[in-house]
């Protein structure tokens, strides 16, 4: 088994949730780290993949909305710093494309999750380093982890729904 590491330069854990039913919020966790390992990680078969992200580097380009994400409206990073992945399985969908089976936990609540993961490439960087790439998507319900903050709208609808997207991309380099 080799190991890789996250190449957080060119690495982004990210999120979307609508807002207002008619657009979209972006955000992304600018503190993570992970262990990857895995025989032949073009194939993923064999792989093991933990993420920890620290949930007060949430990030929506708000500081205001970013405080209130990490208040106990939400996260409550205070209680609840970590947000952890450890994967469990691997199906292989076809040759670049990998159905990632995991447990995410959030807020100490721990729910099944399924990555849809594509296999983007590999490449040599400038200083002749292997590099590896990855996108993963996967739709998490708020509502399993406890993220239940809303307000309903005089128009009609929520201010923020309960699907929420998650897109991870991950440059990896073998150690």
């Amino acid at each position: 088994m080799k190991k890789y590491a996250i190449d957080f330069s060119h690495s982004t854990i990210g999120f979307s949730v609508k807002h207002m039913m008619i657009s979209r919020i972006h955000g992304t966790f600018e503190s993570y780290s992970g262990e990857i390992v895995s025989s032949n990680i073009e194939q993923m078969q064999d792989a093991n993949i933990s993420i920890t992200i620290t949930v007060a580097s949430v990030s929506t380009k708000n500081h205001d909305r970013d405080v209130h994400l990490v208040s106990p409206d939400f996260f409550d990073a205070d209680v609840y710093p970590k947000i952890v992945f450890t994967s469990t399985y691997i199906d292989n969908l076809d040759d670049k494309t990998f159905a990632i089976h995991g447990d995410l936990t959030i807020k100490n609540i721990t729910r099944p999750i399924v990555f849809t993961t594509v296999y983007t490439g590999k490449g040599v960087n400038p200083w002749a380093q292997e590099v590896f790439g990855f996108q993963a998507k996967a739709q998490i319900d708020r509502r399993d982890f406890n993220l239940v903050y809303n307000t309903f709208l005089e128009t009609g609808g929520v201010l923020i729904s309960d699907e929420i997207d998650v897109i991870v991309d991950l440059e990896l380099n073998p150690l």
